[in-house]
């Protein structure tokens, strides 16, 4: 079989300054859970508010839509001034979003179902969709490692969390920029963009090739082996309790399939992070000429 090299070490060298996310999970208490739950259900309908401001006004530039609801949404939906540009903000990156999607024929052509449905109303906000919070309505003290949080029920500090001892570090030293609240399966967490200095330069002595596969998840041209068996155990197993699943054919049934798509990606994008991050620690870690 033919394979597929890819020039592992010439190639990190270019990279250049990298953002990346670090997700942190809350420990809110009962009345702050509360809080929280509050501010998210307020912001999105302040959201879907705007957003049907924007489709009936046509203005979905930020300045022209901000002179138009800032006041209208503070008024209505209690809240401070900094979360409302927030939320105008978040409605114009969707519908930025939402031009780009149907520019790059996502959507099908403007004669499909999709394509009308889309441009054919507003864009709308679950009541619990991500937040996201600037440094002026979220601060962070990493020492304590506790967040202070602007709410609808007023300021909330002391709020704990945790995670991962590599990410807490990663948070301490490189957060910079807006986070996001989010709710998942009734758990709350905060989602920091992290701005990651530029790597040294430096010429590569060497490559490493890769050979992918579905048997064997990845081959080095060192001689490495990364064997994809317990994933294809894994996936056969998912698979098994699919079909048990879909044969049920209620809405309960319909639901709980769908958790299992995404718990069997999450998975499926671990294990494939971590070989690949394998491969480059290596690749990074080999001496110079």
């Amino acid at each position: 079989m033919r394979a597929k090299f890819a020039r592992v070490c010439e190639v990190l060298p270019r990279f250049g300054a990298v953002k990346l996310v670090v997700q942190v999970k809350l420990l809110p208490s009962p009345e702050q859970a509360a809080a929280l739950e509050a501010t998210l259900r307020a912001c999105n309908r302040a959201a879907d508010h705007v957003s049907r401001t924007a489709f009936q006004s046509g203005i979905k530039d930020r300045n022209g839509l901000q002179k138009l609801v800032y006041a209208d949404i503070k008024a209505a939906f209690g809240l401070s001034a900094q979360p409302a540009v927030r939320v105008v903000k978040k409605v114009v990156d969707a519908y930025g979003a939402l031009a780009a999607s149907l520019q790059a024929g996502r959507l099908g052509g403007p004669e499909s179902k999709r394509y009308r449905k889309a441009v054919g109303s507003p864009v709308t906000f679950r009541p619990e969709a991500a937040q996201p919070f600037d440094d002026r309505c979220l601060s962070w003290q990493t020492d304590a490692r506790t967040v202070s949080i602007w709410t609808v029920d007023g300021r909330m500090r002391g709020i704990r969390y945790t995670g991962s001892p590599d990410q807490l570090k990663t948070l301490a030293e490189y957060r910079k920029g807006e986070s996001d609240l989010v709710q998942r399966g009734g758990k709350w967490f905060l989602i920091a963009t992290c701005d990651i200095p530029d790597p040294d330069v430096y010429e590569p002595a060497d490559w490493i090739g890769v050979d992918r596969g579905i048997v064997n998840l990845a081959t080095t041209s060192d001689g490495t082996n990364y064997q994809g068996r317990r994933l294809n155990r894994y996936r056969r197993w998912q698979a098994r309790k699919r079909a048990e699943l879909q044969a049920m054919q209620s809405r309960s049934a319909t639901r709980r399939l769908a958790r299992r798509a995404k718990k069997e990606q999450r998975h499926a994008t671990h294990v494939n992070h971590r070989i690949s991050k394998e491969i480059v620690s290596v690749a990074m870690g080999a001496p110079p000429a």
